[in-house]
């Protein structure tokens, strides 16, 4: 995620939008029929930019290179790369895995120009020709497939793809990884891995999202020329989780000014949770964490967290926090900001009658996590109609339940399903996981990319409720407060996996690296920021 110098300008000024793949192809459209860019013009964009990352990151006079070649425009990029690195001094050679008879357009314009210039060009080669040729190569150019893939890859790009990948040789992705999904990441039986993709135009899903980003290496993004009206056009609601200010703390502040919290979560099975969220909160710069817990929980809780303030409710006999409970909990709902719902709550049904009966009377912005979840999961008009902002927290098996979809349709098309329940819902919600993704109410969705696989440990959700509850409690408006408070929580595992590594991480290690994700980030550097920009 480093960000050079030369691209922090632009990401400050515009969100980095993303685009799936049909997206994507309007937008090349649009540029050649409303901004009579021609097709050659943007296909010798692509090429060069792909040529400044490998100028800058592996050399290029006197290396060899092996430029894999697909018959689409993926493949006519491919051949400016190999035209441009020709020019600069490499020794190049060109690999046209499915022949050359389904180029058309600006990719056999292309084809034909690099046949008039001393380069080699093998024509379906075979795997055992392809292992013997690219043998005494430095760096492999990828430019098979692009971003249209949508079936299993088989036959000789399937061949090529394992021996590109068998080389142990550094490789240059254009756009996508070959074998990549360009709208949801998924790999297609075989994806090429590569150490660097160039995306153009914008970011695509699939670049974005896991296992397709953990094929690309590390991704730089070229605009080919394309105007700004088109790509920040408002009509394209999905973008990176950019930076987003944090409000500044007063010299002469006091702590009801960073907001206050009342946590009403845990149970005599789980005294993690209680602790972890609201405890995160004040890691975090909140003001006051008021933790509404059984009375048997808040005696263990407070002797890690004495500064939340307690308020032990009576339970039940299985440990729960009992109905008897909700007059006082409503009275102090008075003197807070904002409530968090559901950390270690149970399943028991007194639980869940608990949370659908406070969430139907709360008026104040009101965080619903892991149990609270589950309890609401069937009771979707309790959330749509209720009076204040609304954020959910599912990871991936609790929105199965809250959207009505299968785990398959989910992976398949995660944005679409979170654009659809989060507008059906009328609430922001966060699906926890590698590169969280964040629903708006009005479609907007953001993909994180801070944290790491460390962070998939008990307690981590925990956290991040209590992060996004202190973000509000700063004072950023809901939306961004939601946004900020997942990169945080991601970041401050970043800087908890850099010190210690991923395994055996904990949810208090990320507690505990909370401060100083706010401190980096208060100083103002947004190298952990956004994607480099060509």
């Amino acid at each position: 995620m480093a960000l050079p110098a030369e691209s922090s300008r632009r990401l400050k000024e515009v969100a980095m939008k993303v685009v799936t793949v049909s997206q994507m192809r309007d937008l090349d459209h649009r540029a050649q029929a409303e901004c009579s860019i021609p097709e050659m013009i943007l296909m010798e964009n692509a090429g060069f930019a792909a040529c400044q990352v490998l100028s800058r990151y592996m050399g290029v006079r006197g290396r060899r290179y092996a430029v894999f070649c697909g018959p689409g425009n993926n493949g006519g990029d491919g051949l400016v790369v190999a035209r441009h690195l020709h020019a600069m001094g490499a020794e190049v050679q060109v690999f046209l895995v499915l022949g050359e008879e389904k180029f058309k357009g600006a990719a056999r314009a292309n084809l034909e120009m690099v046949k008039k210039i001393p380069i080699k060009i093998n024509l379906k080669p075979a795997p055992s020709i392809v292992k013997k040729e690219i043998a005494p190569c430095h760096i492999i150019v990828d430019a098979l497939l692009g971003i249209g893939v949508d079936r299993e890859i088989a036959g000789p790009l399937g061949d090529v793809i394992e021996v590109i990948n068998e080389s142990e040789k550094k490789v240059l992705s254009l756009d996508i990884p070959s074998g990549v999904n360009g709208d949801n990441g998924a790999i297609m039986g075989k994806a090429v891995k590569a150490d660097f993709t160039v995306t153009f135009g914008l970011p695509k899903v699939g670049n974005l999202l896991y296992p397709g980003y953990n094929q690309g290496g590390e991704l730089r993004v070229s605009f080919l020329s394309m105007p700004p009206s088109l790509l920040e056009d408002p009509s394209l609601l999905i973008e990176v989780n950019d930076y987003v200010k944090l409000p500044p703390r007063p010299a002469d502040a006091h702590k009801g000014m960073f907001g206050k919290a009342l946590f009403i979560a845990g149970s005599s099975f789980y005294y993690g949770a209680p602790f972890f969220s609201s405890y995160s909160f004040l890691r975090a710069g909140g003001g006051y964490a008021y933790l509404a817990a059984p009375q048997s929980v808040i005696g263990v809780v407070a002797q890690k967290g004495a500064e939340v303030v307690f308020l032990p409710q009576e339970e039940t006999a299985a440990g729960n926090i009992a109905l008897s409970n909700i007059p006082r909990l409503l009275t102090t709902l008075e003197k807070v900001d904002m409530v968090v719902l559901g950390p270690g709550l149970s399943l028991a049904d007194e639980a869940r009658r608990l949370v659908k009966e406070l969430t139907a009377v709360i008026d104040k912005p009101l965080i619903i996590d892991g149990d609270g979840i589950t309890a609401l999961a069937g009771e979707r008009d309790l959330i749509r109609n209720r009076p204040a902002p609304t954020i959910l927290t599912p990871h991936l098996g609790e929105m199965v339940r809250l959207s009505g979809k299968t785990m398959g349709q989910l992976k398949e098309n995660s944005i679409a399903h979170l654009q659809e329940t989060a507008g059906e819902l009328n609430a922001y919600i966060v699906l926890k996981g590698a590169h969280s993704l964040i629903g708006t109410p009005n479609g907007k969705v953001f993909i994180n990319l801070s944290g790491n696989s460390g962070m998939a440990t008990a307690g981590s959700g925990d956290v991040l409720t209590g992060t996004i509850a202190a973000m509000m409690g700063l004072g950023l408006p809901i939306e961004e407060a939601v946004r900020k408070g997942v990169f945080i929580h991601g970041f401050a595992g970043d800087l908890a996996a850099a010190e210690k590594g991923k395994d055996g991480m904990t949810a208090g290690d990320i507690l505990d690296y909370l401060p100083c994700a706010m401190k980096y980030d208060r100083e103002g550097s947004k190298e952990q920021y956004g994607i480099p920009v060509l």
